[in-house]
Order: C-alpha cells, then structure tokens, then sequence
C-alpha cells in the first residue's frame, strides 16, 4: 500500500508524462495516461484495502477481512478522514459477533469520523442501539434508533429496528 500523499505524486507524475506525449504528437498515449491518472486519484479517496475488505465481508469471510485491514499499518496516516470511519466501521462490524465492548468502541469512532452513506451510518447507530439496550440504556437506544430510522431512507433496515423496538418494550 502507498502512503496516500504518494498516490497523487504518482498521478501527478502520470499527468505530467500524458501531456509530454501530448507535445510529442503522441495523441493517444497521452489520452491512456491521463485516463491512467485516475487510478491513483480514486486510490486516494477509495484505499483499496478497505474496498478488499468489503468484498470479504460480503462474502461472510471475517478472516479475510480482517487479513485485509490487517495490511493497514497506521491508518491514522495512511488514510483519509472518511476511510478511517470505514476501517474502523469495518472493525466494528467483525467485533460485534465476538467482543460487544470493542465493537461499541469502533462504532463510535467510525461515527465520530463520519460515513459517506447514510446506510452505514445508520447500520453503525443500530448496532450502537443494540449494545446500549443490552447495557439497558433505554434513553440512549431510542434515540440511536430514531437516527437510524431516519438515515434509513430505503427501508432496508426497518425489520431490525422494528424487532429491537419491542424489545425495548420489554425492558
């Protein structure tokens, strides 16, 4: 993995090199290099150990997923601000069947740092609701619940929130 700094100086260097075939009348290499450029530029704000990671977890593979984020040294450096939310979403995620302490930890963490779609967002709050309930937090679950409800614009998640609510009935 390069530091994320080094992805744009690869671009910018790719850029650099297209224009050069530019003035050299190479019209259609520096048409491919230019378009190369955008590999870089989408690793910056995509790590691709994280959209590695997604794929695993698609496939229930936590092992993996973990082998993956695993790669990632400092992601305090290494990454963006919005790809920290998703290593640490990610790991809240694979902490949650095993660790409830440490998945709470995450959760916030990834919240603190933002999400780029309300979906996550509103996945991370639910799973939040969720240990707030087991610690019998009722306040604090309603409200994460209702903030997911509301990030919840498809629905996708109105089976779970409608199963922990009576739940919390019966606290």
């Amino acid at each position: 993995m390069f530091h994320k700094n080094i992805k744009l100086i690869i671009a910018g260097l790719i850029i650099v090199t297209g224009i050069w075939q530019f003035t050299e009348s190479n019209i259609g290499n520096g048409i491919f290099l230019i378009l190369l450029a955008g590999i870089p530029v989408f690793l910056y704000f995509k790590n691709e150990f994280i959209l590695l990671a997604f794929l695993k977890l698609r496939k229930q593979d936590f092992e993996g997923a973990k082998k993956w984020l695993a790669y990632i040294k400092n992601p305090e450096t290494a990454l963006v601000r919005k790809q920290q939310g998703y290593f640490n979403y990610l790991h809240g995620i694979m902490l949650s069947q095993t660790n409830i302490n440490q998945a709470e930890k995450y959760f916030k963490k990834a919240i603190e740092l933002g999400l780029s779609m309300d979906m996550d967002l509103a996945v991370a709050k639910l799973n939040l609701a969720g240990v707030a309930m087991t610690r019998r937090r009722k306040l604090e679950a309603t409200s994460l619940l209702n903030e997911a409800k509301k990030l919840d614009k498809q629905n996708m998640l109105k089976d779970q929130i409608a199963m922990m609510k009576e739940q919390m009935k019966k606290i």
